[in-house]
């Protein structure tokens, strides 16, 4: 058998990381074809060493001679700027693009291996947040598979896997965050520092900050009406703290069918990498009789009204996700910098999202011109 040749975009982040693990482990059947970064140079030196691919894409462009030479005796090919990571997509030997860029910034290149039809593992829920409608009408003309990453939507996937029933409805888990217990009040004096500290998943510092503000919960909702055609109506929140239940799907006939697992991404990874197919892992597995009760909460929206404001953008719909989504970045961003507060996030994103013109049907262009203009907007707010 070929292997599979994968193309990682977003080598040096934790899901590119942990990737590169279950490739490691698999030697035999993936091979690590193309890897790609941001700004993490020194770390994609050292895993084009180990996985010698076919090419590497450093997208900052001033660290482009940097990793060029410390590569010059491979046979690996060295390409920079944000061009770069569309056109290595679209290389006739890749198999699969695991999109694990963070942000908008993975737009572009998802659409660009759509266009060459690449089977896409989707690790980049920003994607589908921005351009839901345009990305998943661009894999339906393609005939291309989307496969979820996120932990929360591989466990839906899994869960609908074989079934012909309507969804009645999607329940969505959230761990709740570092903050689940806190006031609003306690909410308003947070640091980054302690925002920082998730209690169940280790993950990047973006999407750790959007997990205390439940933002990525809101966004998991939007990308979850996306890849399984269901209304916001069909998707329910649920709060529970021990990250056992990954999510679960209820049916016409009320049977509720869920995914469990230790909090570990490398699961989903690797079936998204494998299907239809599960092949056999050391990963860590459920302790039967040692285990937290398993508890679950509603969510509280006026404590973290991120998450009320992912399914407003829903309901909107049209540029609306694409707002709140760059909104949030710059909003993210600037907390991480103290420069505003926790409970500033919301207001940012809210002052944009009734402060951009609304577009029912938004081109590429279009939503190139929107994030920017959100994030002005977002910018002078802060300010």
């Amino acid at each position: 058998m070929n292997k599979k040749r994968i193309a990682i975009l977003g080598s040096t982040g934790s899901i590119g990381t942990q990737a590169l693990e279950v490739i490691r482990l698999h030697a035999d059947l993936y091979e690590a074809y193309i890897l790609t970064a941001n700004t993490q140079a020194d770390l994609l030196i050292q895993q084009a060493r180990e996985f010698q691919p076919a090419a590497v894409v450093i997208a900052d462009e001033s660290c482009y001679n940097y990793v060029r030479d410390a590569l010059a005796d491979l046979p690996v090919n060295v390409y920079a700027g944000a061009d770069a990571l569309c056109q290595v997509v679209q290389n006739e030997n890749v198999d699969v693009v695991l999109t694990a860029l963070v942000g908008f910034s993975g737009l572009r290149p998802t659409m660009a291996a759509i266009e060459a039809k690449k089977v896409i593992a989707l690790a980049n829920k920003e994607t589908l947040v921005v351009a839901g409608e345009l990305i998943t009408r661009m894999a339906i003309d393609n005939r291309v598979a989307i496969l979820p990453v996120d932990s929360e939507h591989s466990a839906i996937f899994q869960s609908i896997m074989g079934e012909q029933s309507e969804i009645e409805e999607i329940i969505l888990t959230a761990s709740g965050g570092p903050f689940r217990k806190k006031t609003l009040e306690e909410l308003q004096n947070v640091t980054p520092a302690m925002a920082l500290k998730h209690p169940n998943w280790d993950m990047g510092a973006k999407i750790t900050i959007d997990s205390a503000s439940m933002m990525n919960k809101g966004f998991e909702v939007i990308e979850a009406k996306w890849l399984f055609g269901v209304g916001e109506d069909k998707i329910r929140v649920v709060v529970h703290p021990q990250s056992i239940i990954h999510s679960a799907v209820q049916f016409a006939d009320g049977a509720v069918k869920a995914q469990l697992g230790v909090p570990d991404m490398k699961v989903p990874i690797q079936l998204a990498l494998s299907y239809p197919k599960r092949l056999h892992s050391p990963f860590d597995r459920l302790n039967w009789y040692d285990m937290p009760p398993i508890t679950f909460e509603e969510p509280d929206t006026k404590r973290f009204p991120c998450l009320e404001l992912a399914y407003e953008a829903i309901r909107r719909g049209g540029n609306a996700a694409c707002v709140v989504n760059a909104a949030n970045e710059v909003a993210n961003l600037a907390f991480r910098q103290e420069r505003c507060t926790f409970t500033d996030i919301p207001r940012i994103i809210e002052n944009a999202l009734n402060t951009i013109p609304y577009q029912s049907r938004p081109t590429l262009d279009d939503y190139l011109a929107i994030d920017a203009e959100a994030r002005r907007v977002a910018r002078s707010f802060i300010h």
